[in-house]
Formats: C-alpha cells, sequence, structure tokens
C-alpha cells in the first residue's frame, strides 16, 4: 500500500496534518475565512502556528467567530474582556491590530465589493506557482500586497506574513512537490518567476 506524502511541515499527524489537508493551498473565496486567516496570522507573530491551530477555539470565542462587522465595532472595554479570556494570548498590541484591520478590512470590501476581489486581483484571479520551486517566506506580489495593505491602514501584515497568507488562501501554491496536494492545485497555477 502506497504512504500518502504530504509537506514536511505537517508530518504531526494531528491538527497540522488536518489543516493542511483541508485548509492549506485550498483556493479560498470567503470573506469570512480571509479575515479569520488573517487575524490569525496576525497572532501567530513571534509564535508558532501549532500554537494558533490548537487556540483556535478560544480566538473564535474571543472575535466573536471572526466577525469583522463585530470586530470593527469594538472598544476598550472589549479588549480588556478579551485579554482575561482563559488561555488567550495576552498581547494588546496584537488585539487592537485585529480590530484596526476589520475596520480596514470593511473598507476594502466598500471599494472593491469584496476582500477576496481584492486580494485576489493582485494576482489576476489567478493561483501562482513559483517555478524555481525554492522555499519562499516572501515574494514581489507579498512585498506589493504589504505595501498596500499598510497604506490601506492595515497593521501586521508584512510581507513574510503576506506571504504565508497567499500560501494558506491558495493564490500560492507552495505544496513540496511530492505531497499530493501538489499536483492536484498545480493544474490550476500560472507559473512565473519569483526575483
Amino acid at each position: 500500500m502506497e504512504q500518502i506524502r504530504r509537506c514536511p511541515w505537517c508530518e504531526d499527524g494531528s491538527l497540522l496534518r488536518k489543516y493542511h489537508d483541508e485548509e492549506w493551498g485550498e483556493a479560498l473565496h470567503s470573506d469570512h475565512k480571509h479575515f479569520e486567516y488573517i487575524s490569525l496570522e496576525v497572532l501567530q507573530c513571534g509564535l508558532n502556528w501549532l500554537m494558533m491551530l490548537k487556540k483556535r477555539e478560544i480566538f473564535r470565542a474571543c472575535f466573536d467567530g471572526f466577525d469583522y462587522e463585530k470586530v470593527a465595532l469594538y472598544d476598550d472595554g472589549k479588549v480588556e474582556e478579551i485579554l482575561a479570556y482563559p488561555g488567550m494570548i495576552r498581547s494588546p498590541r496584537k488585539i487592537d491590530a485585529i480590530i484596526r484591520n476589520a475596520r480596514c478590512f470593511l473598507d476594502v470590501r466598500k471599494e472593491f465589493g469584496s476582500f477576496d476581489a481584492y486580494l485576489w486581483g493582485f494576482s489576476g484571479g489567478k493561483s501562482i506557482l513559483y517555478t524555481d520551486r525554492q522555499n519562499h517566506a516572501t515574494s514581489r506580489l507579498s512585498d506589493e500586497i504589504s505595501r498596500d495593505l499598510k497604506k490601506r491602514g492595515f497593521r501586521y501584515l508584512g510581507s513574510i506574513t503576506v506571504y504565508a497568507h497567499l500560501e494558506a488562501c491558495g493564490i500560492v501554491n507552495d505544496h513540496s512537490d511530492f505531497c499530493w496536494k501538489y499536483a492536484r492545485l498545480a493544474e490550476n497555477c500560472v507559473r512565473m518567476d519569483n526575483d
């Protein structure tokens, strides 16, 4: 019996594998999920992704299921409530960034119709497969999107964080060549250089 091969980072047999197999790299077109992923990536800065997955339900409870319309209305009292929530990451700056990002997210939706249309517009609606297939932390695309998000007021979304989001939401296919998801997703990718 042939063993299913996966990207090496997810071979923990549990949460990372489940996230890899069910979410990571799949073409995402839900504003709700975009906001959740971006918020998780903000919370992850300086920490590890496995911790984010373990605390995901805590984060969902703290941020009303990542309902960006509700989060955009949070005040100082709500920040204190979030900081006191058992198991929550106690970083007022990250919590403030998520609230600010929710407000900016709404502005982007107003301008483009959806955050999804805005984000996928940078790649012409196509998923990208970089031809050099090296492990990247950033790309020209993530640099460009990060600069634009910062101009729009978003916080904690530097090029590395944006690149992680592009991988997560399927704009960039960074599955290992031998991973079972690579070939399936590569069929719908535009190949390009990352220089």
